[in-house]
């Protein structure tokens, strides 16, 4: 078994290593009918007379490409702005466009090829690690050494990891035109499912399945004999892969929009934008389900589902991003601060991202049907903004990139709108809660230990005290490696659901109301 576990780690390493070198393969070439195919047809002429002088040059890498066409377009537009002449600007980016068309290469070549030898060994090697573990072992949650791990306790190997994600996220949020190789590379994966070729965003959602269901083996076998555990990997390993990857690209093979069908506002920030719902109302009677399903999940799924079954019905069970955190960074999950001070910074920053969230959304609705623009540019500024710092840096980069530093769910806890939304009906409305028995209490820790939230569980258990937080978000993990089957997950009548009850031992009583 160990010999198999050192193939894996060997396979995944050099999967790895492959997919870090491939951006760097190849050569580039413009010419004037990469440039008009590749353009909006209101800016083709401009645009080929703007990157003229690349035509006919060979670029030997990506820098140089890209050099060149940033000191050609950025020249062009510079006069233009210096002179005032907003109106002809060009704000459209097209530097990923062109460099995928002018790319050539091996990788272009023979996609399915580096394909397997990147992303498929990784998988492959994966598995092979995961699949052996706690085979000889007796069922039931272990951690053996995970504080004195390099990877798993902020050691130099969790350091790396972090680096490497969070680089990853920054090019491709930002920078995509370094990585068309990696595109071009799953292309022919994307002409399966949609029939077009892959953008930046499907490289990504085909390694985010891969790395939940590669992952979610790892689960398996670490919680074996836990029945709830189990059934809970499973969900958010298919809805993943069947709602948030598969169906979407099918659904743009038959001419339909792309719509997640689990994504709920304001998780899905852009929903009441006017592009998107233009989108939906041109598609007929499809685009009209989409938008009343989207609405009908706002306005009556999450509060009827989270007043039933708490927030972990969404986060635990059907979320992407809840699904990622509780696979890939399931190994990370100790490192979650649990101190008082964390608490106050998180219930204050995932509120306002909620409130921003709200206020865009409300401006975008008036000035979609009023007919007038409500405080001039505000609203496009507040999309861009919001777009920027919470869609992309808050949720992809630190929300991902920090798992190794903060923990997995540093974007659940801290910046997911759904998330504080969700929060507020479980804390006030529902009929979830952790129940617990401080009389069986021994003050080991576990509990606080892997809670993945944040908190201090044990504090509540010492005191028999039921556990309502409403960053709560039912994992079970704390039921799970509690070694006195302290603490349970119901979902009971609101009676008694919050509860003062005094300390087990000693004269005063000590009360929690949060």
């Amino acid at each position: 078994m160990k010999l198999i576990q050192k193939i894996g780690i060997l396979l995944f390493l050099v999967g790895i290593g492959t997919f870090t070198l491939i951006p760097f393969l190849g050569s580039y070439q413009l010419d004037k009918k990469t440039v008009l195919e590749n353009t909006k047809d209101i800016h083709q002429e401009k645009m080929s007379e703007v990157l003229e002088p690349m035509y006919g040059e060979v670029y030997n890498s990506n820098f140089g490409f890209i050099s060149a066409f940033k000191t050609n377009f950025n020249n062009y537009n510079d006069g233009l702005k210096e002179q005032s002449l907003w109106d002809q600007v060009i704000w459209d980016d097209y530097s990923f466009p062109l460099a995928k068309a002018a790319l050539s290469s091996p990788v272009k070549e023979n996609p399915w090829l580096f394909l397997m030898l990147s992303i498929g060994l990784a998988a492959i090697g994966g598995l092979l690690y995961n699949l052996p573990k706690h085979r000889d072992e007796p069922a039931g949650v272990k951690n053996n050494g995970v504080f004195h791990s390099a990877m798993k306790n902020r050691g130099w190997m969790g350091m790396i990891t972090g680096a490497y994600l969070i680089l990853f996220y920054i090019i491709l949020y930002w920078f995509p035109a370094y990585i068309v190789n990696l595109v071009s590379m799953v292309d022919p994966v994307s002409m399966i499912l949609s029939g077009n070729p892959a953008s930046q965003w499907f490289l990504y959602g085909l390694i985010y399945t891969l790395a939940i269901l590669v992952m979610g083996i790892r689960m398996f076998r670490k919680y074996r004999g836990n029945r709830y555990q189990q059934l809970r990997t499973a969900s958010v390993m298919f809805f993943q892969t069947a709602f948030a990857f598969l169906i979407p690209e099918i659904l743009v093979l038959f001419n339909q929009p792309y719509f997640d069908f689990k994504n709920i506002w304001p998780l899905d920030y852009d929903f009441f934008y006017d592009y998107q719902i233009d989108t939906f109302l041109s598609a007929g009677g499809v685009g009209m389900f989409m938008l009343i399903w989207g609405i009908l999940l706002i306005i009556i799924g999450v509060p009827v589902f989270t007043y039933f079954f708490g927030k972990r019905w969404y986060c635990s069970w059907v979320c992407g991003c809840g699904g990622l955190a509780e696979t890939v960074g399931d190994p990370y999950r100790q490192l979650s601060d649990k101190s008082l001070k964390a608490w106050k910074y998180e219930r204050v920053i995932i509120h306002s991202v909620l409130v921003l969230a709200v206020v865009m959304t409300l401006l975008t609705i008036v000035n979609y049907f009023s007919g007038f623009s409500l405080l001039g540019n505000v609203t496009n500024q507040l999309h861009s903004f919001y777009g920027f710092a919470i869609g992309s840096a808050f949720a992809g980069v630190v929300g991902t990139g920090f798992y190794p530093f903060m923990g997995n769910r540093v974007w659940c806890r801290f910046g997911c709108p759904l998330a504080a939304y969700l929060g507020l009906v479980q804390r006030f409305k529902s009929r979830f809660r952790i129940t617990t028995n401080g009389g069986q209490c021994i003050s080991c820790g576990n509990c606080s230990t892997y809670c993945e939230m944040g908190i201090d569980v044990r504090w509540y258990a010492q005191r028999g005290q039921n556990i309502v937080r409403s960053s709560c978000v039912g994992c079970g993990v704390c039921s799970s490696v509690c070694p006195r089957g302290v603490l349970k997950l119901e979902n009971n009548s609101e009676e008694g659901r919050i509860n003062e009850l005094p300390i087990i031992i000693g004269n005063d009583s000590i009360k929690l109301n949060a």
